[in-house]
């Protein structure tokens, strides 16, 4: 039996294939899912629109002027979560092994379903042809030994095909395909790497670890390098609930700024502490982090006396942690590209045991005063937020006209749920 039993399956330009899907009148049309000609932000496009360099976070002026026939649509937010879980449930019927990484995409391993529904490239074709069929999607799905492998194929197959890696043409695979399609190799790793004329996964192979370590870093490089020779040991890790909830913020380039901070943080907060309270849970510890100009990321973490769920208390300790990462970098005026905050150590809390007053108030231990009177307004804005939409209450510094040219919307369907 093969040892490539690892699948990546990823829906084609999901959110504009789903717009397709609803409106038979955008098929095999060029849409852009987002935007406008006049302004905004495209946030998916179809592969119709993707011919003409259309772009998901690309301005829709810019997108109007490469497509002069693309059609603009707002998208369908609510029903995008239920037909991934649909296409969910499909693969599940073949194995219990799945690893959901995001709305659209997942990793199987089917090792032991090869008995049931033949062998892993057979699996594959299957499951392309059911999510086709009772869902009505497009699905790439790669096919090989280790994650990162199959996640490279899935995307070689693209649109709507099947890639099937067997072990001793690993390298033969890999070797001319850029180094773009890696796991973690962004535009900036991209760039770097092609200054020394690095710009295929066999050239990165090629090239020693050291000297990649140089070109982006020692973690980064170390990662890299190990990658390129398909050396991958992750397993595909089963269904269960989540170890952590978080949300992050690209920004660009932008000048640290005291309000800049607080605008960001309250907003991913608000947005990682409302998920938590929607599913009872709450979390000890807090974790930040900031990435600088050149990729550099730094993280820092805080364990709290109990565990929170509180926009306010979490807000505090993130600031806590980012204003720590700066202060400690040398530049004077430091830029940061991107803030991310994450809750783990995460327990059930669907009420608060209130303290006996024997302790100074702290709204850092939940059962305190000021602890159950934050927790007390949270629940009550949920309730609003419940029957109003998420728009009717929240917090001042939540407003934020430089995050909200992406829906919220969009924002929660491309996390992790617990």
């Amino acid at each position: 039996m093969s040892d490539a039993t690892i699948l990546h399956a990823d829906l084609d330009a999901f959110y504009a294939s789903v717009e397709q899907l609803l409106d038979p009148r955008l098929r095999g049309r060029p849409i852009a899912v987002g935007g406008s000609a006049r302004g905004g932000v495209v946030l998916a496009a179809s592969y119709e629109a993707k011919a003409y360099g259309v772009a998901g976070g690309m301005p829709g002026w810019r997108a109007a002027r490469l497509c002069p026939s693309l059609q603009f649509v707002a998208g369908r937010f609510r029903e995008y979560q239920p037909l991934a879980d649909r296409v969910m449930d499909v693969l599940g019927d073949v194995t219990p092994v799945v690893e959901r990484i995001s709305i659209d995409e997942a990793f199987l391993d089917v090792a032991g379903s090869t008995h049931l529904f033949g062998t892993p490239a057979q699996i594959a074709a299957l499951l392309r042809r059911r999510v086709r069929d009772e869902v009505g999607l497009p699905i790439s799905v790669g096919v090989a030994r280790t994650k990162h492998l199959a996640k490279i194929a899935s995307q070689v197959a693209k649109p709507d095909g099947l890639v099937v890696v067997e072990p001793d043409r690993e390298r033969e695979f890999l070797e001319p395909l850029p180094v773009g399609l890696m796991w973690g190799v962004g535009p900036v790793a991209r760039a770097r790497l092609a200054e020394r004329g690095i710009t295929t996964i066999g050239e990165l192979a090629r090239t020693p670890s050291g000297a990649v370590e140089q070109i982006l870093g020692r973690a980064v490089g170390a990662r890299m390098s190990a990658l390129s020779h398909n050396d991958d040991p992750r397993q595909v890790a089963g269904a269960g609930h989540a170890r952590s909830v978080g949300a992050q913020s690209a920004l660009g380039r932008q000048r640290v700024t005291p309000e800049l901070v607080r605008e960001v943080l309250s907003h991913l907060a608000d947005r990682v502490a409302g998920r938590l309270r929607a599913k009872d849970r709450a979390g000890r510890t807090v974790t930040v982090r900031v990435r600088f100009p050149g990729m550099r990321s730094v993280t820092r973490s805080l364990t709290l006396p109990g565990p929170v769920a509180t926009t306010l208390t979490l807000t505090e300790v993130a600031e806590q942690l980012v204003w720590q990462a700066i202060r400690e970098q040398a530049q004077p005026e430091p830029e940061v590209t991107l803030l991310a905050v994450a809750v783990s150590g995460l327990v059930p809390q669907s009420a608060l045991q209130l303290e006996l007053p024997l302790l100074a108030d702290d709204p850092r231990r939940p059962g305190s005063a000021p602890g159950a009177a934050r927790w007390a307004v949270d629940r009550s804005v949920d309730a609003v937020r419940a029957r109003f939409g998420n728009g009717a209450v929240g917090y001042l510094p939540t407003a934020m006209p430089r995050l909200r040219t992406v829906p919220d919307e969009f924002r929660e369907l491309a996390e992790h749920e617990l």
